[in-house]
């Protein structure tokens, strides 16, 4: 696994607890301007947080390995390691890195000339958990692991390390000066985390040593023990530890899958989890429907069930056919109803017991350091032109799908301007103009400069496109049908389908569900069947939950009509000719007739081929607004002439099978922010070399685009050290990255956190990095407090 990755899970998680804003060095705290969102976590003075304690915490696996430098390292080891081991950087509230004083006294470059020399001036206090002073001998151990060198190290980064010249004891034991054989900027990136060097002295300790325990530690918390069985991992307070003493007594991160941590808050499982939109949405109705009740306006539905979740749309109608079929004369009928009857109450019941336990959480929020794009397969096909690509980019309303996703949740819905930082670090620029905003007449004329015009003769078969793909794939992971019968293929239904914007929408008229224009179907509650989307001419309606049929069938009709409309029909005597057979003179299959001349109509062509592109998406739970961004994007390219071929395809197919192979046109996913732009970045965009094989090296450059120029100014943006020179030619890199348009920043990605209440120092953690020590249970209010 690339470096870039590896900092990518850990951004990921470790921007998850906040630290108080600290103070770092370098240029003005005004440069990249505020943060997009500010933290959400409760801030609360030490001395108002209770000692003692347990914090059962959501990850969404357990690790396999802890060391955070191996491939297979993910979000939770990096989360074990910033609680255990140390970090002598970390992350403040705007994203920038400073030095973490319970480690660190000072660094900084003290020599530039002939040779960049750094001083790092180690915590006299700073020990590991067996009673060693953390030292120069640690510094070693991981720079020769990790320079690249010894092969025998199953390393999955040397970024920094490999610049190394080296590592040597200062003045005293406090002090270790590292030479670098090359000026590196982004010094401050490397020994976060730091090993003992029990782990990194050899390549056998490296390799297996610290893949299931960390035997030697020096953080706020120690390692306890990892039950695989019970999927927890607990941390416990360190008593060696030097600075201030951890609040809690036991963090337990406890594994949960997102589409079940509701259920696991409501049952006492979990104390602190981070949400889908549709456990925020559940939780909002709880405490909704508990405030309702308390002012005496009730809030419940028939028998006092929610006025939401399963059954809420179950009329008295269809109630009664429900009890006639369970006690009719057909047997088996009778029987198969009842089962359903009985899951459903029981369904409802449990849906109302974990609502009545999640009204007393709270949804804390922010935006994640990660942002949402658009990117473009520029490797071959319409993209492979840049005047095609920077069309597609200025058709976007970029505002407008920020607030899609955005403003419903309350959250700033200000489009990302950079690739390589957010609001408030100091990289930060909005570059954007130097691809130019949303402009539909300047995007005609680009495309027409392409040679793409609407009415053109269409000459290739029917279904091919311009794309790099002649047909879609279906992975045939998911289901073509929901239990309740009707296709799961389409916009908003959020599993695997084609769905073709522009080129057949008079086909698609009655399956089509544009984001904003109907109602789309409402997520399935636990133990409830999936609801079938509304069909055109029943705006709002969705399917009953116990008699679906009547809509599935309606679809069904839609679907067979427009197969007749664009499949020929096969014969068994057209079967037997293709496949070889001996045909009947006097029974010959006539010559076809000649086809009809097409054109593209209101859409785009060139070349005989229409401008259609396929957009791939993800299926997955968890997904529903890329998929509901996706769908917006596409009506606006059809305003454009632009055809787009949806397919949704598994999760785990996503990115293996479709963006890191290059089978897709277009595709929405995400980068985490770093705070290290001139190393992590360029790997995302460099330009793509040929192979000796002949296939394409691209690095994490799943665009394709990339240029020389980009290339030099990260590499001279690496090698300057002084700061402000650096990050302006980070930001003129960011331009060209605009210029070349293979990647479009849309929004920063909401975070979502449920909090037990009484949890302080935790929440919505933005671009900070945690403060383990201060995540407490607040004290109970004393009298004084009270009065106040």
């Amino acid at each position: 696994m690339s470096q870039r990755r590896r900092r990518s899970l850990a951004l990921l998680t470790s921007g998850v607890l906040a630290l108080p804003l600290l103070t770092g060095c370098g240029a003005g705290e005004d440069e990249g301007g505020p943060v997009a969102a500010g933290q959400d976590i409760a801030t609360t003075a030490r001395e108002k947080v209770a000692d003692g304690g347990v914090l059962r915490w959501a990850v969404d696996t357990l690790p396999d390995t802890l060391n955070t430098f191996q491939a297979d390292a993910d979000a939770t080891t990096s989360r074990i390691a910033g609680a255990v081991l140390p970090q002598l950087f970390v992350l403040d509230a705007k994203g920038r890195p400073v030095a973490n004083p319970d480690y660190l006294e000072k660094a900084e470059v003290v020599e530039r000339e002939p040779k960049q020399v750094v001083l790092y001036k180690l915590n006299q206090k700073a020990v590991w958990s067996d009673g060693r002073e953390i030292g120069a001998a640690d510094f070693v151990a991981q720079w020769r692991a990790l320079n690249g060198k010894d092969s025998a190290y199953w390393t999955a980064r040397n970024a920094g390390y490999e610049r190394i010249e080296k590592i040597e004891k200062g003045k005293t034991d406090l002090e270790v000066r590292v030479t670098f054989a090359k000026p590196y900027a982004d010094w401050r990136s490397l020994f976060s985390p730091l090993y003992p060097k029990q782990v990194t002295g050899t390549p056998d300790a490296f390799n297996e040593g610290a893949r299931g325990a960390l035997k030697v530690t020096a953080g706020p918390f120690t390692l306890g023990a990892i039950d695989k069985k019970t999927g927890t991992a607990a941390l416990s307070r360190n008593p060696r530890w030097w600075g201030r003493q951890a609040k809690l007594d036991t963090l337990v991160l406890t594994a949960v899958p997102r589409a079940e941590r509701p259920a696991a808050l409501a049952a006492g499982k979990l104390d602190l989890a981070e949400i889908d939109r549709t456990g925020a949405d559940r939780i909002a109705l709880a405490r909704r429907d508990a405030a309702k009740g308390a002012a005496g306006k009730g809030g419940a539905g028939s028998g006092g069930a929610p006025a939401h979740g399963p059954g809420a749309a179950l009329t008295p109608a269809q109630a009664t056919l429900s009890w006639a079929v369970a006690h009719g004369t057909d047997e088996d009928k009778a029987t198969a109803e009842k089962e359903s009857r009985d899951k459903h109450v029981a369904a409802v019941k449990r849906y109302a017991d974990e609502q009545t336990a999640l009204r007393n959480f709270t949804v804390r929020k922010s935006l994640e350091p990660a942002y949402t794009q658009l990117a473009m397969n520029g490797a071959a096909g319409p993209l492979a032109d840049e005047r095609v690509r920077r069309a597609i980019a200025r058709a976007l309303d970029r505002k407008a799908l920020a607030e899609l996703v955005l403003k419903p949740l309350g959250l700033p819905a200000k489009p990302v301007g950079s690739h390589v930082a957010l609001a408030g670090q100091r990289a930060y620029a909005d570059n954007s103009d130097a691809l130019g905003g949303r402009d539909t007449q300047a995007a005609q004329a680009l495309l027409a400069d392409a040679g793409w015009r609407r009415g053109g003769k269409i000459t290739e078969p029917v279904g091919a496109k311009a794309g790099p793909e002649s047909e879609p794939q279906d992975d045939g992971k998911t289901p073509s049908t929901t239990a309740g019968g009707a296709p799961t293929s389409g916009p908003g239904t959020g599993n695997d389908g084609l769905y073709i914007v522009g080129q057949d929408d008079e086909a698609n008229g009655d399956l089509r569900s544009a984001a904003g224009q109907q109602p789309q179907a409402r997520p399935a509650a636990p133990g409830e069947r999936p609801l079938a989307a509304a069909p055109e001419g029943a705006p709002g309606r969705t399917s009953p939950v116990l008699a679906p049929a009547p809509f599935g069938a309606q679809q069904e009709v839609s679907l067979l009509a427009q197969a007749a409309r664009v499949a020929p029909a096969d014969d068994g005597k057209r079967s037997a000719a293709r496949d070889g057979d001996a045909a009947d003179p006097a029974q010959a299959t006539p010559a076809p007739a000649k086809q009809a001349n097409r054109t593209s109509g209101a859409m785009l062509a060139k070349d005989g081929k229409a401008l259609t592109l396929r957009f791939v998406l993800p299926a997955g739970p968890g997904s529903e607004s890329l998929r509901t961004v996706g769908e917006r994007i596409a009506q606006m390219l059809r305003k454009l002439g632009v055809a787009t071929e949806t397919t949704k395809v598994t999760d785990e197919s996503f990115f293996k099978d479709h963006i890191a192979s290059g089978q897709y046109d277009l595709a929405l996913y995400s980068w985490p922010a770093t705070a290290y732009p001139a190393t992590d970045a360029r790997p995302i965009f460099a330009k793509p070399e040929p192979a000796a094989d002949g296939s394409l090296l691209v690095e994490q450059n799943y665009t394709r685009v990339g240029t020389d120029h980009i290339d030099q100014l990260f590499d001279q943006a690496v090698g300057e050290l002084d700061e402000d020179q650096s990050r302006e030619l980070i930001r003129k890199a960011d331009a060209r990255i605009w210029a070349a348009a293979g990647s479009i920043p849309l929004y920063q990605r909401p975070e979502l956190v449920a909090v037990k209440p009484g949890l302080a120092n935790a929440g919505a953690f933005g671009l900070g990095t945690p403060r383990y020590q201060d995540i407490g249970w607040k004290k109970p209010p004393t009298a004084k407090d009270k009065k106040k």
